[in-house]
């Protein structure tokens, strides 16, 4: 029956396979946390500072794959690519289930960071090639329903499998999407390569991701040492330096895998800044809240995940409003306005205290969603509106990758202003008697201050957000182009990975 389908709904199928395991695991495994890190006995003294690996290897992995996906399929084929990124996804779900510390659970997570770097970017490629440009709302409509899906149900789903039956299940639950997804994918679709495919800038992989791990080292460490430790400081600017080197070869680099040109484009450049510290301040603030909501308030996992869960829900209803009024009001009004809520949302969680109820948390939740819909809306639509056609590709993969590298910077800056508060406050995340959740609530408030600071950064860059320039180059220059999946973003602000 399937096989008798156009070959451009095939190719639809499959991939909705690969992008609903995907966004399901980026909903669903920050529930989880509190959960995982008390039966892997991870030391409450440095909990937050370790834990935040889960999240943040996965991110960093993903945005060093992310932006040689396109070459690989180019090279190598897109099924071919598409399926061993599928598969590296799946078994990388399997051992992350299996991981019987927290190490192993951080290093198995690097594997399916992988799998997801190169998953969606060569999916998306692969559904936009199979549908004619007259058509392609068609593909989005598509992924819709598996992205509402997802993004909704990963928070609540992810609640309820750690609470009752075990957090391993969420990983688990992607494997028979994942074998499926590999079936489908196996019989029905074709084989497609790129007669030029280019060179892999080998140099500025290894570059990238080694100044990359470095960095993130000397943060996580800095929340159990200090800044002021030998070792922080050390891994701290070694990594400034391999960074700079990275910067360096690839402006030299013919083909390089994050083309440093593209930020000679000021519009460009501006949304990258906004992008780093709007996503920072969301993804650490979203670290935070399930901690706080079962360490120290003492809600269950399936509790905390229907607490968080409405900010996907207010960024659904505000996104069709704002996108409808968003050539009135212009990039730069609406993320002033967007950043401004989401940072004061966030302040709301200063008048949080122990015993507050969930539904007030939840109207909170809902509402930092909403206006965070105020972000995404011209960050998605003017981002690209000045760049020329042929530098939308490179001009795609940076934007998407430097957003992942700013959700994983901003959960191991929160995750250590954490810890150093915790520390200073004389405790630690849990229940007494080796925790006080009075003095553990201050440390929370005092790093949602820092999130919401985050956010408030954006706000000089985005006064510096022309509106002539961005609405001119939308309608009389290249399209804009999407920031990545349809949904990609909404999962973010369900409850990010």
């Amino acid at each position: 029956m399937i096989s008798r389908l156009e070959y451009k709904w095939i190719v639809g199928i499959v991939f909705v396979f690969g992008l609903f395991m995907e966004l399901l695991d980026m909903t669903i495994v920050n529930v989880a946390l509190p959960e995982l890190a008390r039966d892997l006995k991870v030391d409450p003294r440095d909990g937050a500072s370790t834990i935040q690996w889960v999240v943040s290897a996965y991110l960093l992995s993903l945005a060093v794959f992310i932006p040689i996906s396109g070459w690989a399929g180019d090279r190598f084929g897109t099924k071919r690519i598409f399926m061993i990124a599928l598969f590296l996804f799946t078994s990388g779900s399997l051992a992350c289930g299996l991981a019987w510390n927290i190490e192993s659970l951080i290093a198995f997570r690097v594997l399916q960071g992988v799998g997801g770097g190169i998953l969606t970017p060569v999916g998306t490629a692969m559904l936009y090639r199979a549908f004619p440009p007259h058509e392609r709302a068609k593909a989005t409509a598509i992924l819709m329903i598996p992205t509402f899906v997802a993004v909704s149900s990963g928070p609540v789903v992810g609640g309820y499998l750690s609470e009752y039956q075990d957090w391993r299940w969420i990983f688990f639950i992607n494997i028979p999407i994942g074998a499926l997804g590999l079936l489908f994918a196996g019989l029905f679709l074709r084989e497609e390569k790129q007669p030029n495919p280019g060179r892999l800038d080998i140099p500025g992989f290894i570059l990238g991701a080694a100044g990359l791990a470095a960095l993130m080292y000397a943060l996580a460490e800095a929340g159990i040492n200090g800044f002021d430790d030998r070792q922080v400081i050390g891994f701290g600017v070694t990594g400034l330096a391999i960074l700079a080197a990275f910067v360096v070869v690839e402006l030299r680099t013919k083909e390089p895998m994050i083309d440093m040109r593209l930020f000679g484009n000021r519009l460009f450049a501006i949304m990258n800044a906004v992008q780093i510290v709007a996503f920072g301040g969301l993804m650490g603030g979203l670290f935070l809240l399930p901690l706080l909501l079962q360490a120290e308030m003492g809600l269950s996992p399936l509790e905390s995940g229907l607490t968080t869960f409405p900010q996907a829900i207010g960024m659904l209803c505000s996104a069709q409003v704002l996108g409808r009024i968003y050539n009135r009001v212009g990039p730069r009004r609406m993320l002033l306005v967007g950043l401004t809520g989401v940072a004061a949302a966030t302040l709301c969680f200063l008048l949080v205290e122990l015993d507050t109820a969930r539904g007030w948390i939840s109207l909170m939740m809902f509402g930092r969603g909403v206006a965070f819909a105020g972000i995404l809306i011209p960050m998605q639509t003017a981002t690209y509106t000045t760049m020329k056609p042929h530098e939308m590709g490179r001009a795609s993969a940076v934007f998407i990758a430097n957003r992942q590298v700013a959700a994983s910077f901003g959960v191991a800056v929160l995750a250590t202003i954490l810890t150093n508060r915790l520390s200073a406050h004389g405790t630690v995340l849990g229940p007494p008697p080796l925790g006080n959740p009075a003095a553990a609530l201050d440390a929370f408030h005092e790093s949602f201050i820092v999130a919401a600071a985050l956010l408030l950064l954006g706000l000089a860059a985005s006064l510096l957000v022309s509106d002539r320039d961005a609405m001119a180059a939308a309608q009389h220059g290249p399209a804009g182009a999407p920031v990545g999946p349809p949904g990609e973003e909404t999962a973010v602000v369900a409850g990010g990975r």
